[in-house]
């Protein structure tokens, strides 16, 4: 099969590190199922991981991709009763856990000490042909969700979800700052907000991302520098909440924006991971800081109902062929993307 793979390690160019080429079409073990992929979209995982920088030990070849979306090509030995039939449209929950632990007894894998995305040695991704998968990993796709559109959920929109509805448990009429416009993340949660009746501003240093953002629903678009939390305060009087996947060259903004008693979200530092903590500040006007990766399969069904409902449609920038997996990742590396770039074999 034609897969898209961590090759080696040490380039001075990370891409370099990639190869698209044939690997064995893996066969699935009791309890999984093999997944022939229809389509699978990039995340910053996959760059992460072409740099060397992974929670679990590279061992190359190793497929890149934790999302995709496609139909279920078979199954290994005794299936678990109620998987969806062989054939059928799915999704793929991209986060595995071990399904023992006391967390994921309780419907809370991502705290699951043994937590692991796609891709994750000794896991194989999603930018193949197919791919094995545990069979409770499978979430029944509706057919009127296209595959592509499908594969955008499982991580920049369901982390958004989380983030939005879970952690800071926004409401409608609720209001929010989403930082950083333009990445998956902070897309997403520009469209389910628009979905779901909560005022969403945007920040952004690219005046061609911010106008993006108003055309996805934002009723304001800034850029992020010392008058924006002061804008902010005059649109809003404080935010309920900040959707915060930039961090340092953000930080004082998202806490100086945020009403008494907000939070602030946080799923990533994409500018550094080590701002001032401000923790006179935290205390005083009571502002909750709160942690987010990812979301539970419960959300991932919850949030394809919120599609379903709604009629949301991911933001797609490009879709690629497979063949093309280093054009479509020297894209994201670059950040010239709106919305979710999209490889299909």
């Amino acid at each position: 099969m034609l897969a898209a793979h961590l090759a080696r390690t040490g380039a001075e160019d990370p891409l370099d590190n990639l190869e698209v080429g044939d690997l064995p079409t893996p066969e699935p073990r009791p309890g999984w199922a093999l997944l022939k992929v229809e389509a699978a979209s990039l995340n910053h995982h996959d760059l992460w991981l072409l740099r060397g920088v992974s929670a679990s030990p590279i061992e190359p070849p190793q497929v890149l991709g934790t999302d995709a979306a496609g139909t279920v090509a078979a199954y290994g030995p005794d299936p678990p009763a109620g998987v969806p039939e062989v054939g059928s449209p799915v999704l793929l929950h991209a986060v595995i856990s071990d399904g023992t632990c006391p967390a994921c007894r309780r419907g809370e894998e991502l705290y699951c000490r043994r937590m692991a995305l796609f891709s994750d040695k000794p896991y194989d991704g999603t930018l193949a042909e197919y791919v094995a998968v545990p069979a409770a990993n499978l979430v029944p796709r509706p057919a009127e969700l296209a595959a592509a559109d499908a594969a955008c959920l499982p991580t920049a929109y369901l982390t958004a979800y989380r983030m939005l509805f879970t952690r800071a448990g926004l409401r409608p009429g609720s209001t929010v700052l989403i930082q950083g416009a333009g990445g998956g993340v902070a897309t997403a949660a520009l469209l389910l907000c628009r979905a779901t009746g909560i005022t969403a501003i945007a920040t952004s240093r690219d005046e061609a991302k911010r106008e993006a953002a108003l055309k996805l629903g934002a009723v304001a678009a800034l850029a992020p520098d010392r008058g924006t939390a002061k804008q902010v305060l005059g649109l809003t009087g404080g935010v309920d909440a900040v959707i915060e996947t930039v961090g340092e060259a953000t930080w004082d903004i998202s806490l100086r924006s945020l009403r008494p008693g907000g939070a602030v979200v946080v799923a990533g530092a994409t500018s550094g991971g080590d701002p001032s903590a401000q923790l006179n500040r935290v205390f005083y006007r009571q502002i909750s800081v709160l942690g987010s990766t990812m979301g539970t399969r419960a959300e991932l069904e919850r949030l394809m109902v919120l599609v379903h409902a709604s009629g949301l449609r991911p933001l797609i920038d490009r879709t690629y062929p497979l063949a093309e997996a280093r054009a479509a990742l020297s894209r994201m590396a670059a950040g010239e993307q709106q919305g979710k770039i999209v490889l299909v074999p």
